[in-house]
């Protein structure tokens, strides 16, 4: 099982982290890819074609706030695989809002 610390380490190797609505959000080029919430969830961007299979794992929680829009999802971190799921969803989500500048001199998280 994932948890705040594993989201905290994973996503500081390619971010910054800061805080927003009194809730911990990482960020790459000023854009937050990643937020954790305070219900052992954390708040991703995913693509179009991999929401279906995070609703199916039963990975997302029902939506709240700006989740479900803007390609954000609410992901509970109990419903992650280990480290490797984890990486890869935030990975998902930092491609989608870092600059082409930093994508091309910097792997994602946990990459």
């Amino acid at each position: 099982m994932a948890s705040a610390d594993d989201v905290r380490r994973i996503a500081l190797s390619e971010a910054t982290e800061e805080l927003a609505w009194d809730m911990p959000t990482f960020r790459v080029g000023g854009k937050i890819f990643a937020s954790l919430g305070d219900d052992a969830s954390m708040g991703v961007g995913c693509p179009k074609e991999g929401r279906a299979d995070r609703r199916r794992a039963r990975q997302v929680l029902p939506a709240r706030g700006h989740d479900g829009h803007f390609g954000r999802l609410r992901v509970r971190l109990a419903g992650l695989d280990g480290a490797r799921a984890l990486s890869a969803i935030l990975a998902d989500s930092w491609r989608q809002v870092a600059p082409r500048k930093i994508q091309d001199a910097h792997p994602a998280p946990g990459g």
